[in-house]
């Protein structure tokens, strides 16, 4: 204690410079011939007896408690960074005019343009689905917790499954969300005055941070399986998973029926939470199928899990994006204010049919959709783009971040951003002097011989 010396035996260091973590102290650690006291053990679910006996915990899965904790905040932080990312590229492009789209007519704000529309808008969507989420995952993870502590540990296993997968789910979408924010604020967006740059680098780690995303898609996958499995046993399932209930029932259907979809009517909300419980039932049931295939023919069961895991991921990411869909759509239920659900309402609307025009296939070969339904899902998003434009600033405006908060020059709220762009560049270290030091120490000597 006197000297902060590692004590003998134990090797201890910083693992280096990180992608947007520099200033955060990971580190190595090394035990070589050390004894731990008892005492000195984090003994709050397993524990080691003083003859040395070790007691498991009643759940394995009480030891991921932090784990589960901070997974189930990053899909809020999901929310928050991508709906920053989005403020500022609305906001930009409510400010920048540029092009003509009818010839001798002034510039419009290039917000006004289809295309960046249809970049921004499916992103502003996720924005706030996510936002749910992040609501509904912290709200569970507390509930759940009060239950575990009363001795009920029924719901723990479904929470570690939903806590990775929306994990991978959302920080796969915010990332890639922020990056196209960026870009849609063209040159601009570049320069770290965006904010965007430092958005990216600081949020990007996550898609890797507490759990590879894949291997969180993969423990969901487990889960998933093993819920199939209890329900051809008899047993009846709760919570997000309990869609695979109609198995029993016949109601999900192996094989599209002829001439027929399940969603008659494509601005129906209810039609559509539908089509994605069926989809994501399809995916789970077709990669459980799978494996059970392999392992019948004699594969090991850690080979045919390999074999299938592609399958496997995509069956996730089918269950969570279920979830966030089936979230958003009950969260409409709690408004009241008419303006305000009608315009959610377009944005929920708009997520759950550009999800599905990004995933066509799978809802074709399930005979969720008719082929002429895919055109119409294609048009209907384009309408939704038209009418969120007039709300579009409003919407992002009412994520309510400070100027502080965004760090950005193209988002400031006053819209002044061409001046500010200015005093930003004039700010740069090389502007402190009209003639950088180097030319008197390199170049003017060299004209002196000449």
């Amino acid at each position: 204690m006197g000297t902060h010396e590692p004590l003998p035996g134990v090797v201890v260091g910083d693992i280096g410079p990180k992608f947007g973590y520099d200033e955060t102290d990971n580190g190595f650690l090394k035990f070589d011939q050390v004894r731990i006291p008892r005492e000195n053990m984090l003994m709050k679910y397993a524990q080691v007896e003083p003859d040395g006996t070790y007691m498991k915990p009643v759940s394995d899965k009480l030891t991921y408690g932090t784990m589960v904790f901070i997974r189930s905040m990053i899909v809020g932080d999901s929310a928050r960074s991508l709906s920053r990312a989005c403020t500022i590229a609305i906001r930009y492009s409510a400010v920048r005019h540029q092009s003509e789209i009818r010839a001798g007519e002034p510039e419009p704000q290039i917000l006004d343009f289809q295309t960046q529309q249809y970049k921004l808008f499916p992103l502003l969507a996720t924005a706030y689905a996510f936002q749910f989420v992040g609501s509904y995952m912290n709200e569970t993870y507390h509930r759940i917790t009060g239950d575990i502590q009363q001795g009920n540990l029924s719901e723990l296993p479904e929470l570690h499954a939903l806590s990775a997968g929306l994990k991978a789910f959302t920080t796969w979408a915010a990332s890639t969300g922020i990056e196209e924010c960026r870009m849609s604020c063209g040159g601009h967006g570049y320069s770290r005055c965006s904010g965007i740059p430092d958005i990216y680098v600081t949020f990007t780690p996550s898609c890797t941070y507490e759990g590879e995303n894949t291997v969180m898609m993969l423990q969901t996958a487990r889960f998933l399986v093993k819920s199939y499995t209890a329900v051809l046993s008899g047993e009846q399932l709760g919570g997000m998973v309990s869609y695979l209930n109609d198995l029993s029932l016949q109601r999900v259907q192996p094989q599209p029926l002829a001439g027929r979809s399940l969603v008659t009517d494509i601005n129906d909300l209810g039609s559509l939470v539908e089509a994605y419980k069926q989809r994501a039932a399809r995916l789970v049931v077709a990669a459980a199928k799978n494996i059970q295939s392999d392992l019948s023919r004699g594969k090991r069961k850690e080979d045919a899990w390999n074999k299938n895991s592609v399958d496997l991921v995509r069956a996730s990411e089918a269950h969570c994006h279920y979830v966030v869909v089936r979230l958003f759509a009950t969260k409409l239920s709690e408004i009241s204010d008419v303006a305000v659900h009608r315009i959610l309402r377009s944005l929920c609307l708009l997520y759950a049919l550009h999800g599905i025009s990004r995933n066509t296939g799978d809802f074709l070969q399930a005979g969720l959709l008719a082929p002429p339904q895919v055109e119409q899902v294609q048009q209907r998003v384009k309408d939704l783009l038209a009418t969120l434009r007039p709300d579009a600033v409003a919407l992002v405006d009412a994520f309510d971040y400070t100027d502080t908060q965004l760090g950005s020059v193209l988002g400031r709220h006053d819209g002044n951003v061409y001046e500010n762009m200015f005093e930003w560049a004039k700010k740069s270290p090389l502007n402190k002097t009209q003639v950088h030091e180097s030319f008197y120490k390199y170049l003017k000597p060299l004209q002196s011989k000449l």
